[in-house]
C-alpha cells in the first residue's frame, strides 16, 4: 500500500539558506492510507492530538530534555572515548569546558543554531555527564507542538551529524558500564499548575502518574530497564516515586515549585529513544483523566 503524506507545518531549512533567496522550507508531514487515515504503527500523532483536543482549556505545556550520544563513523566508540581503553571516570564532563573535557560542541552548537533558525521553540543545551554525551531543551510549548518540534529536532540532528562526519545514537544506555545512561525528562504543567495554588494540582498528578507507572514505563522507550536502576540519577523502573528537588526520583518536584507553590513536574522516567506523541499525550491523559485510544 503506498502511504500518503499530509502537510502539518513548514519550516525554515538552515542548510540552504543561501540559496534562492532562503526560499527552501522543511515540511512536517502525518503517514496517511489512500483514505486520508493515519496510517497505523506509523501514525502516532493523530490520536495523541485527538487526545489534547480533548482539554485544550487546560493549555498543558512541555519542556522536554532530549538527551543523545556522539559516536565515532564506526557507531561503536563514542566520541571522547579512546580507541583502546576507557577515558577518565565521568564527573569531569557535565556541563564541562576545554578539550579534554567536552567532546563534540561544534555538532552540539551547529545544531542549537539550526533549530533556531527553522523556527523551533530549543530553551538551552548542555554537555552531559559521560563523554560525547548531550542534550538540548525543547519548550516550553503547548500540546501537540512539543512532540512535532522535539521530532524536527531529531531530523535536524541526524542532518547536522551527516555534516560532522559522526553518528547520533538516541539508545538510552549507549555505553555499558559505569556510565550515564540518556533520557528525555519530561517536564510538563497545566494552567492550573501554573496559577496561585497550583501546587495542590502537581501532587495530584504525581499521584495518578504513579497509579498508571506500568502502562506508561511500556510507552516510556525501548531498552529502558538497562537506564532505570536505581543508579546513576534514575530510579528503578519496577517502582514509582517522587520527591521535592531529588533526582533519584520516578518524577522531580522543582524545589521553586515547592517554594512558590505552582510551577511543573518533571518526569524523569521517559527514555532518549521515547516517541514524544506516546509520551506526552499519555501522561496528559493521566493526569486529566482522560481514556487512552487503548482504553476505548
Amino acid at each position: 500500500m503506498e502511504a500518503v503524506v499530509s502537510t502539518q507545518s513548514t519550516w525554515k531549512q538552515w542548510y540552504q539558506r543561501r540559496v534562492h533567496g532562503g526560499r527552501h522550507k522543511l515540511v512536517f508531514c502525518e503517514t496517511m492510507t489512500p483514505d486520508m487515515k493515519p496510517l497505523k504503527g506509523f501514525n502516532n500523532r493523530a490520536d495523541a492530538k485527538a487526545i489534547f483536543d480533548q482539554k485544550l482549556e487546560t493549555v498543558p505545556w512541555f519542556g522536554i530534555e532530549q538527551e543523545y550520544t556522539l559516536f565515532e563513523p564506526d557507531g561503536v566508540r563514542p566520541i571522547g572515548f579512546p580507541e583502546t581503553g576507557l577515558p577518565a571516570a565521568q564527573g569531569q564532563y557535565y556541563c564541562s569546558v576545554g578539550t579534554g573535557n567536552a567532546f563534540g560542541r561544534m555538532v552540539a552548537d551547529c545544531h542549537y543554531n539550526a533549530c533556531m533558525y527553522a523556527g523551533l521553540t530549543l530553551s538551552g543545551t548542555n554537555a552531559e555527564v559521560m563523554p560525547g554525551q548531550w542534550e538540548y531543551q525543547v519548550g516550553p510549548v503547548e500540546g501537540i507542538d512539543s512532540p512535532d518540534q522535539l521530532w524536527l529536532s531529531r531530523y535536524i540532528m541526524e542532518r547536522v551529524c551527516e555534516m560532522f562526519g559522526v553518528r547520533v545514537s538516541w539508545d538510552p544506555k549507549p555505553k555499558a558500564g559505569d556510565w550515564n545512561g540518556a533520557g528525555c525528562h519530561c517536564n510538563f504543567s497545566t494552567k492550573a499548575m501554573r496559577e496561585d495554588g497550583g501546587y495542590a494540582h502537581i501532587e495530584a498528578a504525581c499521584k495518578k502518574l504513579g497509579e498508571k507507572h506500568k502502562e506508561l514505563i511500556a510507552v516510556y522507550g525501548e531498552g529502558n530497564a538497562d537506564r532505570l536502576t536505581g543508579a546513576h540519577e534514575t530510579a528503578s523502573i519496577d517502582t514509582f516515586s517522587y520527591d521535592v528537588a531529588n533526582r533519584g526520583c520516578s518524577i522531580r518536584i522543582p524545589r521553586e515549585a515547592a517554594r512558590d507553590g505552582k510551577g511543573y513536574l518533571e518526569d524523569r522516567r521517559p527514555a532518549s529513544n521515547m516517541d514524544p506523541y506516546l509520551v506526552t499525550s499519555r501522561l496528559f491523559a493521566t493526569v486529566e483523566g482522560i481514556k487512552w485510544p487503548e482504553e476505548q
